[in-house]
């Protein structure tokens, strides 16, 4: 019986993996049977085919795993030599049809009148190469170089070996033929722990997946150290990074071995084995391949120096006789439903304590570049303005400046509901700044007069702003849409704010992605410092203020603004000033744009990529494929429509991996076509 071991459980729908971009891949721990290569081909066999059974692409061994890595100087003995190949024969057709991946063993290969420490690359049957270890360590613990040689500057050498050739050399990669982008490369142990491994010249040749077969013994400390060397080196190759080591069945004269099992992918730790284990082990995951190749693309430094810096590698297509469908496997790496917040807690502080400290000082560094008198903030009780309101206050005592010198304008109009209006005041009431309040709707009416238009039918002329605020509230609910009425209102405010100060910008990343905003109203500031803060993240950012930073009366409104429905509050209110607009009812979910957005610019995923991904991920919301279908399809539409916007956005700080700033992260024409971006839709018909 084996022990296996998943980075997660199954995703809920059990679709193509493979065709939107992941392979799944496999660290096998098999117990070790030391100078018995018969009895460890058995236990591979046994772990392959468990293998088999969940649908892995590639299962990576330990480091000498058909002999044992601590044989000493019975690696000289032919009968070792012998017996660990013809278990190697025996693995390979077992890979004829039991098993339909790729297959990665350590053992002892006789080649050119010398030992070298090899991987064998096995699939459909064959041999497809013998990669030789590099590096010997030979100091403390180690002696290989008593046994073996280096593998270094062999390159495009065959084995000659019972009327076979077998590819031979440190110069080898293994190409997938179907599953797009899934390029293996293979080291051996102490090749990761020098200052330039191999892996990194594989990773600048192509090689996306990068294995390690390793027999790394357990000192004090060591695991530790070997994980951080497996993350960065994954994150430094832009790769997923296998790493298997020895366990306990090796000897233990003088070392204790404890069958490491690790899979990082972008410096990410997606999985790790149990050490010590008395079993076989078997850890499995499935790593992105779209998204590695998207990073690589996007990095003018990655390739820098290639050639010269890799040359060029053979690559041996792999994967023609699978009788398998590769992609028809249920995904088992989750997919997080909230990219921009982190599911664990503790993360999720680190990371709202970073993001307001660069809102901060990103407002802070503009304050002292030009002085200003006064800052002004349109304060409207929702959680944009809040958030703006605290990175402004925690800005002015940054700099030792009066919270005075901060003007807060709640500027109620037609829409403004009791809630909001009643905790704007409180905020800048408690958190002692100054503040004023200016009732926008009789400036409203004179504006729409101006305009000769009148709202929703209703004739202004002669009325009182009173009277007009009632017969608005008596609106049916589809009466209620007049975007004259909003943006006038909109830009009214910005208006007021731009002619009294230094005017902050309140909008959010959400908001610029779906154009959520008025033209040249809460669309422009002076500084924006919530421009490349995504919806979903400011109301974490909100509570965690409020939990960290304050505390009594100020505490709860903060955390009364953030449990608040999301309004523009530029509709009138119905009946005794209840609340009628709720802007994820026009829109959609934020959590559901966000997600979009996140994989749309974060990584270039084509929509059915996106859609596909959002259909594995556990949202907040109870949302059908038709809710997913629908709503993706509107913030694409929005999206290209909206850039015209983006184009002339107003300086503010960049907080994350995606942002919308024209001048670095974002630069799109604003006549673009989303045609190539909706043929989705039609696929789905």
């Amino acid at each position: 019986m084996s022990l296996a071991v998943a980075a997660s459980k199954p995703g809920s729908v059990g679709q193509l993996i493979g065709q939107f971009g992941f392979a799944r891949v496999a660290t096998a721990v098999p117990m070790l049977h030391l100078a018995e290569p018969q009895a460890n081909t058995r236990e591979i066999i046994q772990l392959l085919a468990e293998a088999e059974g969940e649908g892995a692409d590639v299962v990576l061994f330990p480091e000498l795993c058909l002999t044992g890595y601590t044989c000493g100087d019975l690696f000289a003995q032919n009968a070792l030599a012998d017996a660990a190949w013809e278990a190697l024969e025996a693995i390979r057709a077992f890979t004829v049809e039991q098993y339909q991946g790729l297959a990665v063993v350590g053992l002892p290969v006789r080649h050119a009148g010398r030992l070298f420490n090899c991987a064998a690359v096995m699939a459909h049957g064959m041999i497809l190469g013998l990669v030789p270890k590099t590096y010997l360590p030979n100091h403390q613990e180690f002696y290989e170089a008593r046994h073996f040689a280096s593998g270094m500057g062999h390159k495009a050498e065959m084995l000659h070996k019972d009327g076979i050739q077998v590819p031979f050399g440190v110069d080898i990669l293994f190409q997938h033929r179907s599953i797009s982008g899934l390029i293996v490369g293979v080291e051996l142990c102490e090749d990761l722990w020098v200052p330039n491994p191999p892996s990194s010249t594989q990773a600048m040749a192509g090689a996306t997946v990068l294995l390690n077969l390793s027999a790394s013994n357990e000192v004090v400390g060591k695991h530790a150290y070997r994980r951080s060397l497996v993350q960065s080196q994954s994150g430094r190759c832009l790769a997923a990074y296998l790493y298997a080591s020895s366990g306990v069945g090796e000897s233990s004269s003088d070392l204790v071995f404890g069958g490491h099992a690790l899979i990082a992918e972008n410096g990410v730790l997606l999985a790790e084995g149990k050490r010590f284990s008395h079993q076989n082990c078997l850890l499995m995951a499935d790593v992105d391949l779209e998204k590695l190749m998207h990073d690589r693309r996007g990095s003018c430094t990655f390739f820098a120096g290639f050639p010269q810096a890799a040359p060029p590698a053979r690559t041996i297509g792999w994967g023609l006789s699978s009788k398998r469908n590769p992609a028809k496997r249920p995904l088992q790496k989750p997919v997080e439903p909230h990219p921009f917040v982190p599911a664990k807690s503790t993360t999720r502080d680190e990371r709202c304590e970073e993001i307001f400290s660069i809102q901060v000082e990103g407002l802070a560094r503009r304050l002292r570049q030009i002085p200003v008198r006064v800052v002004t903030l349109g304060v409207s009780g929702g959680l944009d303005s809040t958030l703006a309101l605290l990175v402004a206050v925690a800005a002015l005592d940054r700099l030792a400046m009066p919270r005075s010198q901060l003007l807060g304008l709640s500027m109620p109009g037609f829409g403004t509901t009791n809630r909001t209006h009643e905790n704007a005041a409180a905020l800048m009431r408690l958190l002692k700044i100054q503040s004023g309040e200016i009732d926008i709707r009789s400036l409203t009416v004179e504006e729409l007069k101006a305009q000769e238009h009148n709202p929703f039918g209703i004739k202004l002329a002669g009325k009182t702003v009173e009277i007009i605020q009632k017969e608005m509230e008596g609106l049916s609910p589809q009466d209620r849409n007049d975007l004259v009425f909003e943006n006038t209102q909109a830009r009214i405010r910005t208006s007021l704010l731009m002619n009294k100060g230094f005017a902050l910008g309140t909008g959010d990343l959400s908001e610029l992605a779906l154009g959520w905003c008025t033209y040249n109203a809460d669309h422009m500031s002076m500084y924006s410092v919530n421009s490349s803060v995504p919806k979903t993240l400011v109301r974490f950012l909100v509570e965690w203020i409020a939990t960290k930073h304050y505390e009594g009366e100020l505490r709860d409104r903060l955390f009364d603004v953030a449990a608040t429905p999301i309004s523009p509050e530029l509709l009138p209110t119905g009946p005794g000033g209840t609340p009628t607009q709720a802007t994820e009812d026009t829109v959609g979910p934020y959590e559901l744009h966000d997600f979009f957005l996140f994989h749309f610019l974060r990584y270039g995923s084509t929509p059915e990529r996106v859609r596909w991904l959002a259909l594995q991920a556990k949202f907040q919301g109870n949302y059908t494929e038709e809710d997913i279908n629908r709503r993706l399809h509107l913030f694409v539409l929005r999206f290209f429509s909206q850039q015209y916007k983006r184009n002339c956005l107003p300086d503010g700080p960049k907080v994350g991996t995606v942002s919308l700033s024209p001048r670095g992260d974002w630069r799109m024409p604003a006549d673009a076509s989303p045609s190539a971006w909706l043929s989705w839709m039609s696929n789905l018909k």
